[in-house]
């Protein structure tokens, strides 16, 4: 066995380490989708309270309503009661783990020298105990913000014992953040009988709270003072933004449903063309052809261990470890650029290896990385979209009861969610929408795929390199809906042969996950 493919082995063992290690870091962190759900669950808040001007609109109080559905308080005081328990469970456990890691500090003899993953003069365990103590006090503050809304939802329909409660609780624990505890404190009184209203009341409520929550708690404070104005001015603004609320909802929540059904009628028919035509319908096209495949499995694994799984895992980490910049902080549009630009070089990296790993088998045989703007590409790109959505759809509600709220998200999610910077969201677009798709489908599509194809049936190889696609996004919660996109991507490509197709597909549908995570997003 020669030296390279030795090499080539203990860097594939090196990378499924890597790899693994990041997966199963994710195991315990929470999943992106419970915060979407409350931020989809504050604008339902606010959509509730929209009462149409004029008679002529009342059709769209039925829409409102099937928007909404029944109870939306009672169903958002579950979803806040939900989202406390994952909290707290998540802030018991990263108190464990810096129990544990201080205890083995005090015991474990110092290193005579800094680890040579560390800095000079850093220490590694002191570097993990400040992150584990930021995520304990991020998570505390989150705990506290979410105590407080969870009153306000438990005073609106009359529960003020309850909420009095909830807010006492809170008081005991935000004894070292005086912030938490006076605004507990005022609406504890807002809500006690006979009330008590603090001098600094509307303040705190203002500073601490937003959205329907804030309005709400504005709206007992102005009635108790008997403010008739700034009292009409709240409502006259809860009204506007109630109404901005039903417009945002129903973007986000009757255009995907109509692109599901679109979808839907698209799988049944072209399902049950394939039972009645065989193999000459729509979904058999090229579905058993193989491509002609020059090189073998070292190669694969050359391009995906180097250019891939090293380069984004090892490489260029190191190269922005050792740069005089701090990536993770700054403003968001430092890190909308530093996460465009890490995506970038990581691109580059692997389709250079790509490249360098086939140059030797050009010419290469027919559809290779084939880009045809001829043909009914974009019929299979788009149709591919809609029918992808029911599915994937379907396969994430299963997916969310497997995992329970944990098991990891994408960061880009996050910081796209929580971002109203129109530079930012259009470095997040350019990183989501133009070069992941144009990147990931030649890598996992144009090369992966076919070269599969060599060793196994295409619907094998459709399903292992969906699989790989999946975990290449290194999150648990996600390798199941990600693989069934996948799946969708590779018969697209299977049956076009147009890398542009799968290509468009990927486009569309970080687009429309971008599109919902700036509404919601603005709503909140």
């Amino acid at each position: 066995m020669s030296i390279k493919r030795l090499g080539l082995i203990g860097l594939t063992l090196i990378s499924l380490v890597l790899s693994g290690l990041s997966l199963f870091s994710s195991w315990q962190e929470p999943q992106f989708q419970s915060r979407l759900e409350l931020y989809q669950t504050n604008l339902a808040l606010q959509a509730q309270a929209w009462e149409p001007e004029d008679s002529s609109e009342e059709n769209f109080s039925g829409v409102r309503d099937a928007i909404l559905g029944d109870k939306p308080l009672e169903n958002a005081a579950q979803q806040y009661q939900q989202a406390q328990k994952s909290v707290q469970t998540n802030l018991d456990q990263a108190k464990n783990q810096l129990a544990k890691l201080r205890s083995s500090a005090n015991t474990a003899p110092a290193p005579a020298k800094p680890l040579p993953a560390t800095r000079p003069g850093e220490n590694p365990s002191n570097q993990q105990e400040q992150q584990l103590q930021q995520s304990i006090n991020q998570l505390q503050k989150l705990l506290a913000e979410l105590d407080l809304r969870l009153g306000i939802l438990q005073a609106a329909p009359g529960k003020t014992e309850a909420a009095i409660s909830t807010w006492t609780d809170l008081q005991q624990r935000s004894q070292n953040s005086p912030e938490f505890s006076q605004t507990s404190a005022a609406l504890i009184g807002l809500w006690s009988n006979p009330p008590r209203l603090l001098p600094n009341a509307q303040e705190l409520i203002q500073k601490n709270l937003d959205g329907w929550f804030r309005s709400q708690a504005l709206v007992q404070l102005y009635e108790l003072q008997q403010r008739t104005e700034a009292l009409s001015t709240v409502k006259a603004a809860q009204q506007q933004a109630a109404t901005q609320a039903v417009v945002k909802l129903a973007v986000i929540g009757i255009v995907p449903t109509l692109t599901a059904l679109v979808g839907l009628v698209l799988l049944i028919t072209v399902l049950a063309q394939r039972l009645v035509k065989g193999k000459s319908a729509l979904l058999a096209q090229n579905a058993d052809l193989p491509w002609s495949t020059p090189w073998g499995g070292e190669v694969i694994l050359q391009v995906f261990v180097i250019g891939f799984f090293l380069m984004g895992q090892v490489f260029i980490p190191l190269l922005f470890s050792l740069l005089p910049i701090e990536f993770a902080g700054g403003d968001v549009r430092f890190q909308a650029f530093s996460v465009l630009l890490r995506y970038v070089l990581v691109a580059l990296g692997a389709l250079l290896v790509l490249y360098v790993s086939i140059k030797r088998f050009f010419p290469l045989p027919e559809f290779w990385f084939n880009f045809n703007f001829r043909g009914n590409w974009f019929l299979w790109g788009f149709g591919g979209y809609c029918a992808a959505l029911p599915i994937v759809v379907v396969v994430s509600l299963i997916n969310q009861q497997l995992w329970q709220g944990q098991g990891g998200s994408n960061p880009l999610l996050q910081l796209a969610l929580e971002s109203q910077d129109s530079v930012a969201l259009g470095l997040f677009f350019v990183t989501a929408a133009i070069a992941a798709p144009f990147f990931e489908e030649i890598l996992f599509r144009g090369f992966l795929l076919p070269s599969l194809t060599r060793f196994l049936p295409v619907w094998s190889a459709i399903l292992i390199s969906s699989l790989l696609f999946a975990a290449a996004h290194l999150s648990l919660s996600e390798i199941l809906p990600l693989t069934a996109l996948g799946i969708v991507l590779g018969v697209v490509y299977t049956r076009s042969r147009n890398l542009l197709a799968p290509m468009l597909l990927h486009s569309l549908w970080n687009s429309g996950t971008l599109l919902s995570l700036f509404i919601l997003g603005s709503g909140n």
